[in-house]
């Protein structure tokens, strides 16, 4: 009867201690898709949170755009969108009202970081379609108490009307639509402009004609 070596039988035993089970190729392949996974829904839940879906105030065809960034500048400015819906403007906002010719872009959107809403219209839309939205805006001032919109014409639009806030947009093709009030009530003050507290009544440059 042979005896065993103690040597031999301690490396058997801790070579045994030291066995892993190896991992297959399909778990480590699982492992990297759950984190693919879990990178795409965070990335996906950023991006909606910048506002990059179409979505939440319940008007139908509101635009909801990414946070554009704010500051001052003086100057003409270049905007990526003929009517810009945020980012760098000048330092002196626009008293808000009705103005009957074209105002700069660049004081008008820091009225809308004050939280104002522009409405834009085609300089040669008819008068009775003009007198229309002025009313809007008169009975949108006596419900509120004051003036949080800009109305005045802006040479070069496609459109009859388009209306901007921070951040939001609605373009209509018939200034009589009822989403442009919706939007009116929805987005003076609304969700997204980034001063609270700020005024566009008086204190900036500009005087409307009503």
């Amino acid at each position: 009867m042979s005896k065993k070596n103690p040597a031999i039988a301690s490396t058997r035993r801790l070579a045994r201690g030291k066995v892993e089970p190896q991992r297959s190729p399909l778990n480590t392949w699982l492992m990297i898709g759950g984190a693919a996974l879990v990178l795409l829904v965070a990335v996906l839940l950023y991006l909606g949170y910048q506002g990059q879906s179409l979505t939440s105030s319940g008007i139908e065809g509101v635009r909801v755009f990414p946070d554009p960034g704010q500051g001052h500048q003086e100057g003409d400015i270049d905007y990526a969108q003929f009517l810009p819906v945020g980012g760098i403007h000048n330092s002196n906002w626009l008293n808000c009202g009705i103005y009957d010719e074209p105002i700069r872009r660049e004081n008008i959107l820091h009225s809308m970081e004050h939280g104002a809403v522009w409405l834009a219209y085609q300089p040669d839309l008819p008068a009775e379609q003009v007198d229309y939205l002025r009313t809007l805006v008169r009975q949108e001032r006596a419900a509120r108490g004051e003036s949080l919109i800009i109305l005045a014409p802006q040479p070069g639009m496609e459109l009859p009307v388009v209306a901007t806030a921070w951040r939001v947009q609605l373009e209509l093709d018939d200034v009589y639509d009822e989403r442009l009030k919706q939007f009116l009530d929805e987005y003076q003050r609304g969700p997204y402009y980034p001063e609270p507290g700020a005024n566009c009544t008086f204190g900036g440059i500009g005087e409307p004609v009503s």
